[in-house]
């Protein structure tokens, strides 16, 4: 609660803290007391596949995450648990270290495996215990924040905040959440060498909400590189309902190929702006911004195009979709809540979501109906966010119309996707970023742990 979690959600980590204690490893000889860490998940407000294109985003934090409990071994091997599901991973701390053919298994190889190389001294396991109540494959970045959670984790037990490398490259949170987000998709970040990645070719977005953005506010931001741009305060008397439509947002298999197509083709303007004029600007933002006529100039260059994987007229529109959102909506929403002029944000909102229907192509009729019937019954604004093809919804409202909203909501759309059973819905303020409680707090005083 002192870092801006509401008292309830405070109240229902307390109770997933306990749980995840009683999951830890109580044998053998360790290396040190525990360490408690909370990392949250994100919404997305504005700013649909733009940030690895170098573009904007607004941003929060959802006050659901991972409470996460690591205690350092003497040894290189890190076991990881749920202790939700008791399903545990063994990893060790090496360079070498090979994908696991278990999914969740791979966030935290990935994250070990990068350490590893990275830093050559991070040779100190760590047993370490997970529980959430972010909803896995929604589109509030769970796989994102399991990553950030491990690496807090085993970064705090190897003190890597004090070895050279790490001073050399990262100098704050921003810096911190680049460096994660190139973990994620396997690019360098400065000096430190990059590697294999996860297989989704991302950026920084996520990583950014996760450890940057401040309770009770929306964080602006824009991207490669990172730079915080403003913070707007949401409206006191307002609160953000999410819909969690239930169809998965999971980037594997043929779901990560659309989403890095949206990436690949970002990539190809980027790549005929490049050709046709000689520049070698490091993104589309700015390609862009490199002359007053740049958009235009982008245009007729892929009126012509032709690239052999992607069509003329789905590079146009995904220009569009980047330049509108990025340009325009985002700013101007800023603005508008800025003002106090929500029937404006909202607007822009709206815009935003019909872009990403119709020039992204990345929504599911059970993301579409569910912005549309949120407006329908009042919501001040209203959008699908995530990666798209799944996912879920958040709409705004005012607190006190915010339980039978979320319940009408709720009933509307079980009625019209009966099918859909794994459909959740929510409140949540703007929350705290990722933290490290203290660790004096996470010993056990009596049989209930106290935090």
């Amino acid at each position: 609660m002192a870092a801006g979690m509401s008292a309830g959600e405070a109240a229902a980590k307390k109770l997933l803290f306990e749980r995840t204690l009683q999951a830890m490893p109580r044998d053998g000889e360790r290396g040190g007391p525990p360490r408690a860490f909370y990392v949250p998940g994100r919404i997305e407000i504005l700013g649909k596949h733009t940030d690895y294109a170098g573009g904007r985003s607004l941003l929060c934090t959802v006050e659901r995450g991972f409470c996460l409990i690591a205690r350092p071994r003497q040894d290189d091997q890190v076991q990881v648990i749920n202790a939700r599901s008791r399903a545990r991973c063994s990893l060790a701390l090496s360079p070498k270290l090979k994908p696991s053919e278990r999914l969740w298994c791979n966030y935290p190889g990935m994250v070990a495996r990068r350490m590893a190389r990275n830093f050559p001294n991070a040779r100190q396991g760590a047993d370490i215990a997970f529980i959430s109540d972010l909803p896995a494959a929604s589109g509030m970045s769970s796989s994102s924040a399991l990553m950030v959670a491990v690496f807090l984790a085993l970064a705090d037990v190897n003190d890597l905040e004090n070895s050279d490398q790490y001073r050399r490259e990262i100098h704050g949170p921003e810096d911190l959440a680049g460096y994660l987000g190139a973990v994620e998709n396997g690019e360098s970040f400065g000096s430190l060498a990059g590697d294999l990645g996860v297989g989704t070719f991302g950026g920084s977005e996520d990583h950014v909400a996760i450890l940057c953005c401040r309770p009770g506010e929306l964080s602006q931001y824009s991207f490669c590189p990172i730079r915080h741009e403003r913070n707007l305060k949401l409206p006191d008397d307002h609160v953000l309902i999410v819909g969690v439509s239930g169809v998965a947002a999971i980037k594997t298999g043929e779901s990560r190929a659309r989403f890095n197509r949206m990436s690949l083709a970002a990539r190809a303007i980027l790549e005929t702006w490049r050709a046709a004029t000689g520049r070698h600007d490091p993104t589309l933002a700015a390609a862009v911004a490199s002359d007053h006529d740049a958009p235009d100039r982008i245009r007729r260059f892929l009126d012509a195009s032709t690239h052999e994987t992607f069509p003329a007229s789905e590079l146009r529109d995904r220009l569009e979709q980047f330049l509108d959102e990025s340009m325009n909506i985002i700013p101007s929403a800023g603005a508008a809540l800025a003002a106090g002029d929500l029937p404006l944000f909202g607007a822009l909102t709206d815009r935003s979501q019909k872009n990403a229907e119709s020039l992204l192509g990345n929504q599911v009729p059970e993301t579409v109906d569910l912005v549309r019937a949120a407006r329908s019954l009042g919501a001040v604004a209203a959008s699908a966010f995530g990666a798209g093809f799944g996912g879920s919804v958040w709409a705004l409202c005012r607190v006190e119309h915010a339980a039978e909203f979320e319940r009408r909501w709720a009933t509307w759309y079980r009625v019209r996707f009966p099918g859909v059973g794994r459909a959740r819905f929510f409140r949540s303020f703007p929350g705290p970023p990722a933290m490290r409680l203290n660790s004096a707090d996470t010993e056990p005083r009596s049989a209930k742990p106290q935090f």
